[in-house]
């Protein structure tokens, strides 16, 4: 195994904040059982926080960022993994207090690693990410109204923020679904790619910032929000009855501006989406449906491919909602 690689490693050292492209050894490591070799990772929103000023979220230094990767198994105590395996990993804090896919090779606990499908390449599998990842667990949890919940079918639903990362990959794959599909955005210029993807009508996102009424009309059976804030509330508020919301975002704010009213009169259901913490059983479940889902060669229309240099540059305008679509990271660019 070559004993030097490249990473991108953050450093705090009194109030001096620093991120820096380094040359690293394998010693940098002080903990895990398995070493893979990174091709690819993602920028999502929590990493470009995490990039700022570590958002709170990183507790020691130096530190390699970067939430999720995929990539090959270099070598494994784990005799489920032999070197060749392909892998993916995306949540349970790696990037956080763990080291993290920013770097050409990281060693990883080989428990926090799933095997890749055959059926999807390595940049396929980051092309969705954290963010796809995210995507399907929303899109699923809006099924669940007509399969978990023996609801009525759903039609309708909204997406918020639907030129985000999660947000363009879910109005993928609720088309998929047969759903007719209404995408949220503040990007006038993106409303023929989001048609593209499925969605049968795109809305302004400035109508749903103001304050929410207690119920409003009813016009959605799930809601895939991204967003947070007042677009949550307002959404909540227009869900029909037995309707559910997925909310997986907080890009328009950490509160939430509500009442009681659509839980207990139309008896809608919010559901918060964890992509960190769940079990491998519904990772695995997840990463299996992928390939009948989703439409790579249309995704690939609106990615862009940095390197671990180009990163420093491109998570501030993530920060600033200056980015759509997906950013994937090439770490042999």
């Amino acid at each position: 195994m070559n004993e030097k690689f490249k990473a991108l490693v953050l450093n705090l050292s009194g109030d001096n904040f620093s991120r820096e492209v380094k040359t690293l050894d394998k010693d940098f490591f002080k903990a895990g059982d398995t070493f893979v070799k990174v091709e690819y990772s993602g920028l999502n929103y929590k990493d470009a926080l995490i990039l700022k000023n570590g958002a709170r979220l990183v507790k020691e230094y130096p530190h390699i960022p970067g939430i999720d990767f995929s990539g090959k198994i270099i070598d494994s105590k784990n005799l489920n993994f032999k070197p060749g395996d392909e892998v993916i990993l995306t949540g349970f804090r790696v990037g956080e207090i763990y080291p993290g896919g920013y770097s050409q090779i990281v060693k990883v606990k080989s428990e926090l690693l799933i095997k890749k499908p055959k059926t999807i390449s390595n940049k396929n599998a980051m092309i969705l990410g954290t963010a796809g990842f995210t995507s399907l667990l929303c899109a699923f949890a809006i099924k669940a109204r007509e399969e978990l919940l023996l609801g009525e079918k759903v039609r309708d639903v909204l997406v918020t923020g639907a030129t985000g990362g999660v947000g363009s990959i879910a109005v993928m794959i609720l088309s998929k679904f047969g759903y007719n599909v209404t995408a949220m955005t503040g990007k006038k210029d993106k409303t023929e790619y989001l048609k593209k993807l499925g969605a049968q009508n795109v809305i302004e996102r400035k109508e749903f910032e103001g304050e929410s009424k207690l119920l409003g009309k009813s016009l959605w059976d799930g809601v895939v929000d991204t967003v947070g804030g007042n677009v949550l509330s307002n959404v909540i508020s227009q869900t029909r009855p037995n309707g559910i919301v997925a909310a997986c975002g907080n890009a328009g704010g950490f509160k939430l501006n509500t009442s009681v009213m659509p839980f207990i009169i139309r008896g809608v259901k919010l559901w918060g989406i964890d992509s960190v913490m769940i079990s491998q059983k519904r990772r695995e479940f997840i990463w299996s449906q992928v390939t009948d889902l989703v439409d790579f060669k249309l995704l690939e229309k609106n990615i862009k491919t940095v390197s671990l240099e180009e990163l420093l540059n491109v998570f501030p305008e993530m920060l600033k909602g200056k980015t759509s679509g997906r950013i994937l990271v090439d770490l042999n660019k």
